[in-house]
């Protein structure tokens, strides 16, 4: 190694080393490219808002690399170069201004190179929403989501739905600490503050079947972790056949275990928490409103899926599915899970 020739095989070897590290920690981080695999992933935007976000992302990211890249060269390579050896001293830099400067300069420029897209993105999503947005209200409750379209006269539960290519301004609201409302894909997380009303809006940009998810990014208290939500993107024409059922009222149940449920529901005191529209002693305010409960498509704030199963298991124990919920354990009997869960799965 003392040699020339065995000096460049060295640096090669060095540089090769740096090009096989780089392409590992690309691949470990390729996955969260999927987002079908990861559907929390912040690497597929689908509205205007996400994709200024990832923009900068993407910048910072690749400019990281370049920096991380040549940083590693460069240490190995030096430490070949100028590495101590038989006939020659470790070559060492001291008092060098130029070097100082450069060094010292770099990393300012790195920085203004990132707060040039960073405040233009801010700047951008900070400004209000066009006048044509659509108004929805998203209140954070321990430990589930509230979501209200004043101008609908629809209030829902962890399933927010919108319409395509329109954009949308959520205004953030608290009931009780603070939360975080934050869907990778479409927007940027914005906290949910107690007494004081955050705002934010997007355009999703791309329809599908499959809900957008989201989630409390701050956290909350026990089941934080739990107080999840769904955001779904239908074409027009869904969001408004949507629109036209969630303005009803409740469907009246017309099947004989339905109707002694919604008088289980009365008797097990439900109704001094959950609203019903078109059950006039249904109109409590602490849970969520409950008129649409079986058109959802999860239970608990998207702790489970939305099947009879599931349903009879969250009401026999709440607080057992979801620790800390704030809805008690009843000690139902059998028969009246029956009934209770013929009556929500017929609330379409």
């Amino acid at each position: 190694m003392g040699g020339s020739p065995g000096r460049m095989i060295g640096i090669i070897g060095s540089l090769v080393l740096v090009g096989v590290v780089t392409v590992l920690i690309y691949l470990a981080f390729a996955e969260s490219f999927d987002a079908v695999r990861q559907p929390m992933t912040t690497f597929v935007p689908k509205s205007d808002q996400a994709n200024l976000i990832h923009g900068v992302y993407q910048f910072v990211f690749i400019l990281a690399a370049a920096v991380f890249v040549f940083i590693m060269a460069l240490t190995l390579v030096f430490s070949i170069m100028y590495r101590e050896r038989p006939g020659q001293v470790a070559r060492q830099f001291h008092g060098n201004s130029r070097l100082e400067v450069i060094w010292t300069l770099v990393p300012v420029l790195i920085v203004v190179a990132i707060a040039v897209p960073t405040y233009s993105a801010m700047a951008s999503i900070t400004k209000p929403a066009p006048e044509n947005a659509l108004k929805v209200i998203a209140i954070g409750h321990q430990w589930w989501w509230e979501f209200r379209y004043p101008e609908l006269g629809i209030t829902t539960a962890n399933e927010l739905h919108l319409p395509v290519d329109r954009p949308v301004s959520v205004t953030l609201e608290s009931k009780d600490v603070i939360h975080s409302f934050w869907v990778p894909a479409l927007s940027g997380k914005v906290d949910n503050m107690p007494g004081h009303d955050n705002h934010l809006w997007f355009t999703p940009n791309e329809a599908r079947a499959e809900p957008y998810l989201g989630q409390c990014a701050e956290f909350c208290g026990l089941s934080h972790a739990n107080m999840r939500f769904r955001v779904f993107v239908n074409t027009t024409a869904q969001f408004d056949t949507w629109a036209a059922s969630n303005k009803a009222d409740r469907v009246t149940p017309s099947v004989a275990l339905a109707q002694a449920g919604e008088q289980q529901f009365v008797a097990s005191g439900c109704i001094g928490c959950h609203t019903v529209r078109g059950q006039a002693s249904a109109a409590g305010v602490i849970g969520p409103d409950l008129t649409h409960v079986g058109s959802r498509t999860t239970i608990a704030s998207g702790t489970l899926d939305h099947t009879p199963e599931n349903l009879r298991k969250w009401l026999a124990n709440p607080p057992g599915v979801k620790p800390g919920s704030l809805m008690p354990n009843l000690n139902l009997s059998p028969e009246a899970l029956d009934k209770l869960v013929a009556y929500l799965e017929g609330l379409k």
